[in-house]
């Protein structure tokens, strides 16, 4: 019997994914449409203020290069073998410049972007100095999250892209939703993973709907290579969001994030809730070494576990999974939330196209292949994520801080480029990792799924037997 399961559910997902072949023309495909996740939404009548301490938190203990540019004089500044800690910039180690230069230890790393015209040099550089210059103001160069631009701005003011159902990384399975692994769309710049949890037992896996249909394993095996990221770059801000499938105690998740070593990154917001002006900015997140942002989207606890966000009461949704190529920039998570309110939180977009289909009785949302190049283009093509971004941004006033779409490969870099457009930087960087075409990466998916499929068969027949 356990077979049989195993089998139809084996049969379902290589039907589905060898369906996204034919509907290169047309295809009409029938079945109810998966219901969206919900459960308890917090609302606070008041914001509470959380008690902090200013402890320093080590961001870097490698060779750390700052580039500064003042009018027509480059400097560039070799930080050594140093541990640059966040609070006060206090730097141990000594300093290498190529040039006589000062600067206030608020300064001594620039990525506050903060121009400074009058500045002494303190630390361990055995030097002591002042200077006024009335030339032009110095210029970071560090890049933070990719930009120089984005260490002054306010994490919530900086739109970025999202992998949906980052870990579902699965070749001929229907219920992938990304074609490369995570340090691979870390590389390219994704800067949210977003994944469903749900516990394979005692543990907790990322799973899609079901860990019978898509496993991708336990979370501290992802997370585990997420955290060999974030500790190799000091000057990027991560977010995760965890889908909290089963609706289990947020305290259940505590030993796992635990082990993965992320913990000692996580943000932790001085009030909760946090408007989308109260956020930091990018410099000093990295500098004060917490820049790794968790959000849970059911049954956060911020007063139990601070690090680990509530999402509702913070951010709000557009539509989940959406099957309809207009993508209606309207709310749907959390339910109660009134428009007037909305421009107060973050907001992400959820731009991931999906089929409704129905096989064998079971009913499921997929991503979308065969549109893929139209639904992550730049450009303003009806279903496109260049003219849903800018409907967002007419309709709120304000740009989405995630983008959050599936196979993020697919459009060399687009995906990018409109999120580049919003932040009024220019995107210019190589993508994405070791992606194929959008051609082959289709023809790979359907010659595996054909495969799975007339295994399903042969395997039927032989129960029917």
């Amino acid at each position: 019997m356990l077979s049989s399961s195993l089998l139809t559910l084996g049969c379902l997902f290589a039907v589905a994914a060898n369906a996204q072949d034919s509907s290169q023309s047309v295809i009409t495909l029938t079945g109810a449409t998966d219901t969206t996740p919900t459960g308890s939404y917090l609302s606070y009548a008041s914001t509470l203020t959380v008690p902090t301490t200013t402890t320093s938190s080590a961001i870097s203990t490698s060779v750390v290069v700052s580039t500064i540019t003042s009018g027509s004089t480059t400097r560039t500044t070799t930080l050594g073998t140093m541990t640059i800690f966040g609070i006060g910039s206090v730097i141990t180690g000594n300093a290498t410049h190529s040039r006589a230069s000062t600067q206030t230890t608020d300064s001594q790393v620039i990525l506050s972007g903060r121009p400074h015209t009058t500045t002494a040099l303190n630390g361990t550089a055995n030097s002591t100095s002042t200077s006024t210059s009335s030339s032009a103001e110095p210029t970071n160069t560090t890049p933070c999250n990719n930009y120089p631009e984005f260490c002054s701005r306010p994490y919530g003011n900086i739109t970025e892209v999202a992998a949906h159902n980052s870990p579902f990384v699965k070749t001929g399975n229907a219920a992938s939703n990304q074609a490369l692994d995570v340090t691979t769309q870390l590389n390219d710049g994704i800067r949210l993973l977003q994944g469903q949890v749900h516990f394979n037992g005692s543990i907790p896996h990322f799973c899609h709907s079901s860990c019978d249909i898509l496993d991708a394993g336990p979370i501290t095996d992802y997370l585990g290579k997420v955290y060999d990221w974030v500790s190799t770059h000091p000057y990027d801000v991560l977010t995760i969001l965890l889908g909290n499938g089963d609706y289990s105690p947020v305290t259940k998740y505590v030993p796992f994030l635990e082990q993965t070593g992320l913990v000692q990154y996580a943000y932790q917001p001085p009030k909760i809730p946090m408007a989308i002006t109260d956020w930091p900015t990018l410099g000093s997140m990295i500098l004060t070494g917490k820049r790794v942002i968790f959000f849970m989207d059911y049954e956060a606890n911020q007063t139990a576990v601070p690090y680990i966000l509530d999402e509702f009461s913070q951010m709000w949704e557009t539509p989940f999974d959406p099957t309809n190529r207009s993508f209606p920039c309207t709310i749907q998570r959390p339910p109660a939330l009134l428009p007037k309110d909305a421009p107060f939180r973050l907001y992400m977009t959820n731009h991931n196209l999906n089929y409704n289909i129905n096989i064998l009785g079971n009913s499921l949302l997929v991503p979308n292949i065969p549109l893929l190049n139209i639904t992550n283009d730049n450009g303003t093509e009806f279903g496109s994520l260049g003219l849903s971004t800018q409907q967002c941004n007419d309709t709120w006033n304000y740009p989405p801080k995630f983008l959050n779409v599936d196979y993020y490969n697919v459009g060399n870099g687009s995906v990018f480029e409109v999120a580049a457009k919003y932040n009024n930087v220019t995107y210019n960087r190589v993508c994405c990792g070791k992606a194929v075409s959008a051609a082959s990466g289709l023809h790979e998916v359907i010659g595996r799924s054909t495969m799975l499929l007339a295994i399903c068969l042969v395997g039927v027949s032989l129960l029917l037997l």
